[in-house]
């Protein structure tokens, strides 16, 4: 958990908290689940309730692990306050979403058995209906998920992942389009579905005009990648130092050969440490790449600040 980033950590400790507040207090589902608009259980504030509300174990066993596998990825590529805003936003777009599709089910459903049913009635049929459209109530994380699991195919899209049981790996682009056809697919051919699979590609809809809107205005808000830039800066700054040690390292070679032996001149000491500091800073620098700046023991952490205050 300490190599967790804090919103995604923070979020896996809620939804686990709150399913298991609901195992001892009895079904919250009722209260804080996403109800059908036209249901008189409707509340706003449910759009953002029902995502940390689950099902069952495996419900969510399965969410919390995608959204640990890649909710660490993403949120260390964008940092905590976009990551946070992207995953509340696309949860409840697509609860918005799974809200249309069960008011186009209600509508054909009421149209197929009421002869001459019109628009117009749905409200009416609604209330001499409450104690259907009450149990249509959504819950989980998923469409949270699915938006999670959009971005980081696009951020990465040629990154190669392996999905049991294919043998192979498979690019996170092909792997996103093969999740949004699935569902797609699934939703069209099983409508009333207990899985809501609108919901999931109502969350990849949302994440992907999100995306596309921050690519297009990158200094806009929570479209400035501020923490990448800090780290591609740094890297930047490092290799030119890299370039100046090699070339001062060379030269005192020269001075070595011609004037003194390399073990008593000053600058072929100097040029050694550099190159020993330069070394140790590149490390650093490539563990945050792999496992993010959470992963630092504190002496790195204060490597690395110290290094950047000398530039």
């Amino acid at each position: 958990m300490r190599n967790i980033p804090t919103v995604t950590k923070n979020l896996l400790i809620i939804n686990i908290l709150v399913f298991l507040a609901s195992l001892l207090m009895g079904n919250l589902n009722h209260i804080f689940g996403l109800h059908f608009i036209l249901s008189d259980d409707f509340q706003i504030y449910q759009l953002v309730t029902y995502m940390f509300m689950h099902g069952g174990w495996s419900h969510i066993f399965f969410n919390m692990f995608a959204l640990w596998m890649f909710g660490c990825i993403v949120e260390r590529a964008w940092g905590a306050r976009k990551f946070l805003f992207y995953y509340l936003s696309c949860g409840v777009g697509a609860g918005l979403m799974q809200e249309l599709a069960q008011t186009f089910e209600f509508y054909f459903l009421c149209k197929s058995q009421i002869p001459g049913f019109d628009i117009s009635q749905m409200m009416l049929v609604a209330d001499n209906s409450a104690a259907i459209i009450d149990q249509w109530t959504t819950v989980g994380a998923s469409g949270a998920i699915y938006a999670i699991l959009l971005a980081f195919g696009m951020i990465f899209p040629n990154e190669k992942i392996f999905i049991f049981p294919f043998p192979v790996p498979i690019k996170a682009k092909w792997l996103v389009i093969g999740y949004a056809a699935i569902e797609l697919f699934q939703a069209m051919a099983s409508p009333g579905s207990q899985v809501a699979h609108l919901a999931h590609l109502g969350g990849m809809i949302f994440g992907f005009f999100m995306i596309r809107y921050w690519n297009r205005h990158p200094s806009y808000g929570y479209g400035a990648d501020k923490s990448k830039d800090f780290f591609e800066s740094l890297r930047s700054t490092w290799e030119k130092r890299r370039q100046r040690t090699r070339m001062k390292s060379s030269q005192g070679g020269e001075y070595n050969k011609n004037t003194s032996s390399s073990t008593g001149n000053p600058d072929w000491d100097y040029n050694a440490r550099k190159k020993a500091e330069q070394e140790e800073i590149d490390r650093i620098l490539e563990k945050i790449r792999l496992n993010g700046y959470d992963s630092l023991t504190r002496e790195e952490k204060q490597k690395l600040f110290d290094s950047s205050n000398k530039r």
